[in-house]
């Protein structure tokens, strides 16, 4: 039995593959304690001794957005005490006369600093001193700390002193090892701050991540494996996870893209553009090819240097509120009114207009067959408060739903814009795979408004982050600077650089129960010109010159041929292929779909009765338990060999 579970601010999904055959299960989430509705679905699914279990957390998000995580020290080198507090010395809002920074992870009266110096080189200048430090862990016992973060200058050339840091501490019986942080393992890469940042949020979180783990696994079925999603897409297991603990951090909406690719590549479509709309916020990515990844990324502010898919997020959910603006402009987002008391159509309290009640006053969302005919929509409630804001816009109830959907539209257009034309791809050259309970409602006037070709809605669009999940293979990423001109001379040391890298991974995916044969390896490079200060990164190859330069072109509309290129990092991704659900295609006979009824001049079509080859034509919705689709006057839709829908113009 292989099962996926997303836990959602509202609702935790469910996928089971039994035998090839997909059941999916929602239940409402229990926020004080997530572990609670994912152990009652497993009960509900029937979860059997030796099931894999692919989970996506938020608990790592949550304890550093809501400064909820464990007791933090940092041991640094002399006079780099402030290095959290400092930073950059960034403005978030250029033109603030007062800047609203974050405060640092770690308070000042726990961040250690002890003599010890390396140059850049990784040659001692000044030797640890175990005096100093024995006082500091003196101070770290009385202060009740729970976890570590070890960050010395120059680390990532040589960790001999961190490494010391950690023997003292063990030595003493103050921690365990992996309450114990050290930045040459979580980020042996150059810039001190970035470095320092992500290692404290490491130690931020670990004690917490493996709690809520310890709990999880003491809980499963007997025998079963359990697999935690990263940012990066990939899954490790729980020990994995406990050790690389902020690598979680940004998992939410990593598991949909995964998800969201499996099922275009099955469908033919390998350039896709993921529209994942929820009821708070929406998140696109770009896939040319396979997911795209980038290697920096922040949390509340504060810099987070790991892997993490290259994800855009903006404030325009089903729940997001519209309203007039001081000077009489409509505006939609950020704020949202939640699940709680949600859209006014909810009929649960809310009374600020949302996008679902524009959505439901436009009969696009049909009262009769919401969630499966399981809840009820308040449309005169929606219409009342609609009503009052179209008088103050001087327009009818229907043209002011349609504007608040129009301005929602255009949030999510320039956020597909972001990822697309200013990293210099085409949006026309893709599919949009929209999905999330309210993706499908909105791709048609967004793949309208950027001339794409085609939308992909998956079978279950409202719980594709948990068949990511289900999907995922196990994912470990491996870095290391070098900071060295790219020259004949230096090939043969990249050469061994990544040629250790893969010899390590080999027995970090063996220790994850992945066998050879599953086993791929993606070395690359982050390149720059000599005197830029960021990278771009390259697949590991003959002619990494060449690659550079078309890369740099690509993103920039430019190449500097002459000018001298410099390697900076050495990365690799290592791959263990896991087992999949059995997905075999259906034959598609060619038919048209029968409507269960008319309403307001729309056909209303039932998901679960269209086969495979059943095509329609807008206007129409497609109503099923998990999401609605929209299929708008000018397109059509019909379903594939493994009922997805594919929706295309046909003007």
């Amino acid at each position: 039995m292989l099962v996926g579970v997303d836990i959602g601010g509202t609702f935790t999904d469910l996928v089971v593959s039994v035998d090839g055959q997909l059941n999916i299960h929602k239940l409402l989430s229990t926020p004080h304690n997530p572990a609670e509705a994912m152990l009652n679905g497993l009960t509900a699914v029937g979860a059997v001794a030796g099931a894999r279990v692919s989970h996506g957390s938020t608990v790592a998000t949550n304890a550093i957005l809501e400064r909820k995580g464990a007791r933090t020290a940092l041991i640094t080198t002399h006079g780099f005490r402030d290095v959290l507090a400092i930073g950059r010395q960034n403005r978030p809002v250029l033109y603030a006369l007062q800047p609203q920074l974050p405060p640092p992870l770690i308070p000042q009266k726990w961040c250690y600093e002890v003599p010890e110096r390396l140059d850049h080189h990784g040659h001692e200048l000044v030797p640890l001193d175990l005096d100093v430090l024995d006082a500091v862990l003196d101070q770290i016992a009385l202060e009740r700390i729970e976890s570590v973060a070890v960050c010395f200058l120059y680390s990532y050339v040589n960790p001999v002193h961190e490494w010391a840091v950690r023997d003292r501490i063990l030595e003493r019986g103050l921690l365990q090892a992996w309450q114990i942080s050290l930045s040459s393992e979580v980020l042996p890469q150059f810039r001190e701050y970035e470095r320092a940042s992500t290692v404290a949020l490491d130690a931020y979180v670990r004690p917490v991540m493996s709690r809520y783990l310890n709990q999880l696994e003491q809980s499963l079925p007997a025998e079963s494996r359990l697999l935690v999603m990263k940012s990066d897409g990939g899954v490790v297991s729980a020990a994995t996870a406990r050790e690389q603990a902020i690598q979680t951090a940004l998992s939410g909406p990593a598991a949909g893209v995964i998800g969201a690719f499996h099922v275009a590549h099955m469908a033919g479509f390998d350039r896709i553009i993921t529209l994942d709309m929820g009821g708070t916020s929406t998140d696109v990515a770009l896939c040319p090819g396979t997911p795209a990844r980038r290697s920096d990324a922040e949390i509340d502010g504060l810099p987070l240097r790991m892997r993490v898919i290259d994800i855009e997020t903006i404030g325009a959910g089903g729940g997001s509120i519209a309203r007039l603006d001081a000077g009489g402009a409509l505006r939609v987002g950020p704020e949202s009114a939640g699940a709680d008391p949600g859209p006014i159509v909810y009929g649960r309290g809310g009374d600020q207009i949302t996008v679902s009640d524009a959505n439901a006053l436009l009969g696009r969302l049909d009262p009769d067959h919401f969630l499966g005919g399981g809840m009820s929509l308040d449309l005169d409630s929606a219409r009342v408060a609609m009503k009052k804001l179209a008088g103050q816009m001087q327009r009818s109830v229907e043209e002011t739903a349609q504007g608040v959907l129009n301005v929602a539209n255009v949030n999510i257009d320039r956020a597909v814009r972001r990822v697309s034309i200013a990293r210099g791809y085409d949006p026309r050259q893709f599919t949009l795979m929209a999905f999330g309970g309210a993706g499908p409602l909105h791709a048609c006037a967004v793949a309208d408004r950027l001339e794409m070709p085609r939308v992909l809605i998956p079978r279950y669009p409202g719980v594709l982050c948990a068949y990511g999940l289900l999907v995922a293979d196990v994912l470990r990423d491996y870095s290391q600077t070098v900071l060295q001109p790219l020259h004949d001379d230096a090939l043969n040391g990249l050469k061994s650089t990544v040629k250790a890298m893969i010899k390590q991974a080999r027995a970090d995916l063996r220790a994850e129960g992945i066998v050879p044969a599953s086993m791929t390896f993606a070395p690359s490079l982050d390149m720059r010109y000599a005197g830029q200060s960021f990278e771009l990164n390259v697949p590991y190859g003959e002619d990494l010159a060449g690659a550079f330069h078309a890369a740099h072109e690509n993103r920039y509309g430019h190449a500097l041929r002459e000018r001298a290129i410099e390697v900076v990092n050495v990365r690799l991704q290592a791959v263990g292929s896991v087992e999949k659900p059995i997905e075999e295609p259906e034959s598609v006979v060619a038919q048209a779909a029968v409507a269960v009824h008319q309403k307001n001049g729309l056909d209303l079509y039932d998901r679960e009765s269209l086969v495979p080859g059943s095509h329609l034509t807008g206007p129409a919705i497609i109503f099923q338990l998990d999401s609605t689709t929209w299929v708008a006057p000018g397109w059509a839709a019909w379903v594939d060999a493994y009922r997805n829908l594919v929706l295309e113009r046909t003007e």
